[in-house]
């Protein structure tokens, strides 16, 4: 096996499935070759029925097929596809599980919370230059899942929590906007669920905070005025939390035919961006207040650069 080959990654989560296809790159890291998102919504009902959709295990097929496509034509020899928290709760998962399998070759693997959260850490603070000392708390905010990461160069604390922007507005936000007793209840719940990672993730001693994923990049495109989505402008951006947190809640109240007009939000994240504003949200108030922290970082890169890093030769 050729170890200067590209290698391919694909994540498929609740919402989205993404691919990145990489070269090594001199001195360790990638170079990139492809990065693509597709919104399939694969998660769609799986929290109400426990089941996956068969209509949106075609629209995840039809994804991967295109992808498939692009992997053969840019001969990437090493393939690794990670499937999350959707994947975790569906009892007919076989079902997505062969489809992959027929299509790219490989059985998905779906891990678990511990591992989709070290992945996320590697990718995103890998990434950033010039990061202030001390332990960096990374969060990735899916569709169906949060991940808290604490660690400095490498993770030491970590948890997956069953709070995501697709799970939350089909849990809690069903009106357009939602009402002030639908955002109390979702609040109740992500409260609730940080509660619980503090047992396990001492977020009092975190020193940077790094948000990764579709939630966090759309709403620092929003916050930046951008009014094309550009992750070369993304990446890297510090936000005071005051202002984020106005923000959040401004894009929570909104009618989604006036999220619809901004165009940094795709058109595939529209009706579950309020949710993932809420959980972020929530994550900044507490962060402030448990580690005095004024500002977040963004960073563009997450799980997906961490799954292809884990392909290169050690």
């Amino acid at each position: 096996m050729n170890q200067d080959a590209p290698v391919a990654a694909i994540d498929c989560g609740t919402n989205s499935i993404r691919l990145l296809i990489a070269r090594p790159a001199p001195g360790g890291g990638l170079t990139d070759l492809e990065r693509h998102m597709e919104i399939v919504r694969l998660g769609q009902g799986v929290d109400r029925t426990g089941r996956f959709d068969p209509a949106a295990v075609d629209r995840t097929l039809d994804a991967a097929r295109r992808y498939a496509r692009l992997i053969e034509h840019h001969g990437a020899e090493r393939l690794r596809f990670t499937a999350t928290s959707a994947t975790r709760d569906a009892s007919n998962r076989e079902l997505f599980i062969a489809g992959i399998r027929e299509i790219l070759g490989v059985d998905p693997e779906v891990i678990s919370g511990d591992e989709e959260a070290e992945l996320s850490f590697r990718g995103a603070v890998t990434t950033l230059r010039d990061l202030p000392a001390g332990p960096r708390l990374v969060v990735d905010i899916g569709g169906g899942s949060t991940e808290l990461v604490l660690g400095t160069d490498t993770p030491a604390h970590r948890i997956s929590l069953d709070m995501g922007s697709v799970r939350m507005t089909e849990r809690h936000l069903e009106s357009d906007p939602p009402t002030e007793e639908q955002i109390a209840a979702a609040t109740a719940d992500i409260d609730a669920l940080l509660d619980r990672a503090e047992d396990q993730v001492p977020l009092a001693g975190t020193s940077v905070l790094v948000g990764v994923a579709g939630t966090v990049t759309t709403l620092t495109a929003l916050a930046l005025g951008v009014t094309e989505y550009s992750p070369d402008v993304t990446h890297g951006a510090v936000l005071g939390i005051d202002g984020s947190v106005a923000q959040c809640e401004q894009l929570l109240a909104m009618p989604r035919a006036d999220r619809a007009r901004l165009s940094a939000i795709h058109p595939g994240r529209i009706d579950v961006i309020g949710a993932g504003a809420l959980i972020w949200a929530r994550v900044l108030l507490r962060l402030q207040q448990r580690a005095d922290l004024q500002v977040s970082r963004t960073s563009e890169h997450d799980i997906l650069d961490g799954i292809a890093l884990s392909l290169l030769p050690a």
